[in-house]
């Protein structure tokens, strides 16, 4: 009897069943098809290597050990050169690339699903392994290849977006360690055929080191701005923007666009170099940078984030629906609220029965919730949406070369709970003393480098930081006592324009009223605000908002 020989390479060839299937059981071939579909999730190239062309597996293999080297290195930049590597994500060039790699590895995945769906040989398979191979092979392929396209477009999307949004001119300077960047809040409703009139002002001075953040905020009433020595506008007004409630500063921005705007011949917004100019000469402080957001926008960001979540310590008057489905002022009552675009926006222009200054806070409230809750996570889960808003919304002059780090310094004052200054009630003196009307700059000045120095000083670890800020705390003290020392303002009383708000007057100071209750001692409700309302009940009004300056980031 003669015995056939076969060789080593045919006998391993017929227990080959990943390369060779032939001859191979059913639950092998289904074992086989899962061994394929998995190593071209897990390491793209490895099905064909295995079983397929070597030469379109070693290159795809060549290709994943490069992407997951690149990978590890962004990590380990993440958390030792994170600055760098934001600057470097952020530039133009480099987001162009990373759209055509992402597009290019898309389209190469794709290819090796559908070489694996080849060599999977599905007229080999069972019919129920079959269609679950089918189903396994489809949602992969969905969640890889239609993953990294959708991160292309995303990337594309966001360059766009960041070209039209910042300047391609140079990165502003710090001065003195610090980045001060001008951020204005733009009344959408007037138009910008009809001039922009900024609705809220702030001033944001970040530590470059540490990211500890002071925000002043300036009343849009605040009048007599002044200019230093080298702003354009000095000698148009050398002694400040000084011409009474023609000149509160809020006008500043559509004065200049209107009638001085050949004074910043290379700007490319002269309203809001003028803006920039008039609270460097207020705080003493050097500003380089503007952001102007536009109120609309600014609802549509917030729509984009999914809403703002804030506490709410004071009854706060809006316009809407009431429970008869009449229209007319509606009010929150205190507690928790998650506000989508238009009621976050709502909230923070509330001033009817209150003021300017409890308006003030209650923007900084939403601006730090916003702040807060702009994460990574919510980033990449509503990206689009919110390269949207932010295109329609923003007019800055940062250069985009600077984002990178401007980011890093974002993401680490999250960190820190910033400082706030207003240049009015409650910080300097009563509301009553018309500080943003007579405001003392060199009291100004006194109190933002006081701050400055404490935050400073803190960061340090300087034994004299808690002397400086104990010192900042009893100046903020002081401030309503030396207000009223100087009992002779200049100039008389103002009559309050339309621009003027209820609640500046004297005798709206908050922390001197009581709120009210109903005649039968029980809490306020909001019914029963708006049923005072409609009998003419304006005092219990005023008094219901006096405190709807409280509010805290919730969440």
């Amino acid at each position: 009897m003669t015995v056939p020989s076969i060789t080593y390479h045919e006998f391993s060839g017929q227990r080959d069943v990943v390369r060779n299937p032939r001859g191979a059981s059913a639950a092998e071939r289904t074992r086989r098809a899962g061994i394929l579909t998995t190593l071209t999730l897990v390491v793209p190239g490895g099905a064909q290597v295995t079983a397929g062309s070597r030469a379109l597996g070693r290159a795809a293999l060549s290709v994943t050990v490069a992407c997951w080297a690149l990978l590890l290195l962004g990590l380990i930049m993440a958390f030792t050169m994170r600055g760098p590597l934001l600057t470097a994500l952020t530039q133009p060039f480099v987001m162009w690339l990373g759209t055509v790699l992402l597009g290019a590895l898309a389209i190469g995945w794709l290819i090796l699903w559908l070489d694996t769906a080849r060599l999977v040989k599905f007229a080999t398979l069972a019919p129920g392994a079959r269609a679950v191979i089918g189903v396994a092979l489809v949602v992969l392929m969905t969640l890889t290849s239609g993953g990294l396209g959708y991160a292309a477009k995303m990337l594309h999307d966001s360059r766009i977006a960041l070209a039209g949004i910042f300047d391609g001119g140079t990165a502003i300077p710090a001065e003195e360690g610090r980045y001060n960047f001008l951020l204005m809040g733009a009344d959408g409703e007037e138009g910008r055929d009809q001039g922009v009139r900024p609705d809220s002002i702030h001033v944001i001075s970040v530590n470059q080191q540490t990211a500890e953040t002071i925000i002043f905020s300036i009343p849009r009433n605040f009048q007599n701005a002044q200019f230093r020595e080298d702003s354009p506008l000095w000698e148009v007004y050398p002694s400040g923007y000084d011409c009474g409630n023609e000149c509160i500063i809020n006008f500043l921005y559509t004065d200049v666009h209107n009638h001085y705007s050949h004074l910043y011949p290379d700007a490319r917004d002269p309203g809001a170099e003028a803006m920039m100019d008039a609270v460097s000469g207020t705080l003493d402080l050097s500003v380089h940078g503007y952001v102007m957001v536009d109120m609309d926008g600014f609802s549509e960001l917030i729509d984009a984030m999914g809403g703002v979540t804030i506490e709410s310590g004071g009854y706060v008057p809006y316009r809407g629906h009431r429970p008869d489905g009449s229209w007319g002022d509606v009010w929150w009552e205190p507690g928790e609220y998650t506000f989508d675009g238009d009621e976050a926006l709502a909230y923070a222009r509330s001033r009817e029965f209150s003021s300017d200054y409890n308006r003030i806070q209650r923007q900084q409230c939403i601006q730090q919730a916003m702040i807060g809750q702009f994460n990574p996570q919510m980033l990449l889960t509503r990206f689009t949406e919110v390269m949207q808003a932010g295109e329609s919304m923003v007019e800055t002059n940062l250069a985009q070369s600077q984002l990178g780090r401007l980011l890093d310094l974002a993401a680490k004052a999250q960190e820190h709970t910033p400082q706030r200054l207003t240049l009015g009630a409650p910080d300097f003196g009563s509301q009553g003393d018309l500080f943003s009307t007579y405001p003392d700059f060199e009291q100004i000045h006194s109190r933002v480098d006081e701050l400055i120095a404490a935050e400073e000083g803190s960061a340090d670890q300087s034994p004299d930081a808690d002397e400086a800020a104990g010192e900042a705390e009893e100046t903020a003290d002081d401030a309503g006592a030396d207000q009223t020392e100087d009992s002779s303002p200049p100039g008389p009383t103002p009559e309050h324009t339309d621009e003027a708000v209820a609640g500046d007057e004297p005798g709206h100071d908050p922390e001197e009223t009581a709120l009210p209750t109903q005649p039968d001692g029980s809490p306020l409700t909001a019914e029963y605000l708006m049923q005072a309302q409609d009998r003419g009940e304006v005092q219990i009004l005023e008094q219901a908002a006096s405190t709807n300056g409280e509010c805290e980031p919730a969440g």
